[in-house]
């Protein structure tokens, strides 16, 4: 028996990634569709659901106004045109969603943001933040600062770490393709569209070809490396064809669409991620916070009574109760001389002890495995 695709319409929080193609044309960026887009996303606001939208689209705006030549840019070109086509691109998403009462955010993001541990906390942080407030944050690589050597240099793979990030429980790539075939079908009449892929095996990633649109830097290859980032994290991941008004409704309607299948629960996979480090220290807790701790709370400075250790912002370390026994692992949102200095204080004299507003938590409940 085939397995099971996911149904989209139930998904919690859906992350959307628009390939440039769909978003920009011959003749600028593409309202209709846009708004179209938005529709859909104000729809999924409506039930309920967390939306994050990583776009693509920003050179390719900018190039527009800059009247850069076609074909490829170089380095200073690509990032003179991401600058100008950022601020057109956000505006483009804020004017479309603006009329459904949803508000927008801009983020940017290089490699490094989710290489480094201590930029992948506060980027987590940002987003949680954002979503609690009902806001659609528009995620897109800072091509403006971005080198080869710190950059995605694609939407698909980044797409895939932001819906890792957010802890999503569902990714859609809108492309110029309706999902995976096991050859290319422009050339090959035999080959066989795959609606559902519940392991990706060396056979899988075989199937991968190359660009097919100039806008696009993302071919099959990279969604399959997207998919096996996504599917990792928890989070079943969907390859659909794009240019249709409304895609997310296209794809709940039962449009043609690939669907990779997740190994387990977003969040259950993040804290296995988590329980797997190795401790680079230690804080202990006193009764009351160890009772918190229990009932699935974060842990505040207030309940700490001492640390050990040499760590750093982002990094493991193990909470042990008063008699020494483990009762969780946690990233720590502090280092330990900053720790050691807010112990046993309440987080509203955080600012006051370190000269700067921190985090009310010093391991939140989201970063830590009891």
């Amino acid at each position: 028996m085939a397995p099971l695709s996911p149904d989209i319409a139930a998904a919690k929080r859906l992350v959307v990634k628009i390939g440039s193609a769909l978003l920009v044309g011959s003749e600028g960026l593409r309202g209709d569709w846009l708004r179209a887009l938005c529709d859909d996303v104000a729809a999924w606001r409506r039930r309920g659901a967390d939306v994050v939208l990583v776009s693509s689209g920003s050179i390719a705006l900018g190039r527009r106004v800059l009247g850069l030549p076609g074909g490829a840019l170089s380095l200073e070109q690509a990032q003179a045109a991401a600058a100008v086509g950022q601020i057109r691109l956000a505006r483009a998403y804020e004017e479309a969603l603006a009329p459904h009462g949803v508000t927008t955010a801009q983020m940017l993001v290089t490699l490094e943001d989710t290489m480094d541990r201590r930029r992948y906390l506060n980027s987590r942080a940002t987003m949680q933040a954002l979503l609690s407030h009902g806001v659609v944050p528009i995620v897109n690589e800072n091509d403006t600062v971005a080198t080869d050597e710190i950059r995605y240099g694609d939407n698909d793979r980044l797409a895939a770490q932001i819906a890792v990030t957010a802890g999503a429980d569902q990714l859609l790539l809108l492309s110029d393709v309706d999902g995976l075939y096991t050859a290319n079908p422009k050339t090959d009449p035999a080959a066989r569209h795959l609606p559902v892929v519940a392991r990706i095996t060396p056979d899988i990633e075989a199937m991968g070809g190359d660009p097919v649109s100039a806008l696009s830097k993302g071919g099959m290859k990279t969604k399959l490396m997207a998919a096996r980032t996504a599917v990792s994290g928890g989070c079943a991941m969907a390859i659909a064809e794009g240019s249709v008004l409304r895609p997310l409704s296209a794809v709940a309607g039962g449009a043609r669409v690939t669907w990779f299948l997740p190994d387990g629960d977003p969040q259950l996979a993040r804290k296995r991620w988590i329980a797997a480090m190795k401790p680079r220290g230690e804080i202990t807790v006193d009764a009351g916070a160890a009772t918190a701790l229990g009932a699935g709370k974060s842990l505040l400075p207030a309940g700490v009574t001492s640390v050990s250790g040499d760590f750093g912002r982002g990094d493991p370390v193990a909470i042990t109760a008063p008699d020494g026994a483990t009762l969780a692992r946690g990233l720590v949102r502090y280092t330990a001389q900053e720790a050691r200095a807010i112990a046993g204080h309440r987080s509203a004299e955080i600012a006051e002890i370190l000269g700067y507003e921190g985090r009310a938590a010093l391991v939140h409940r989201d970063d830590m495995v009891v």
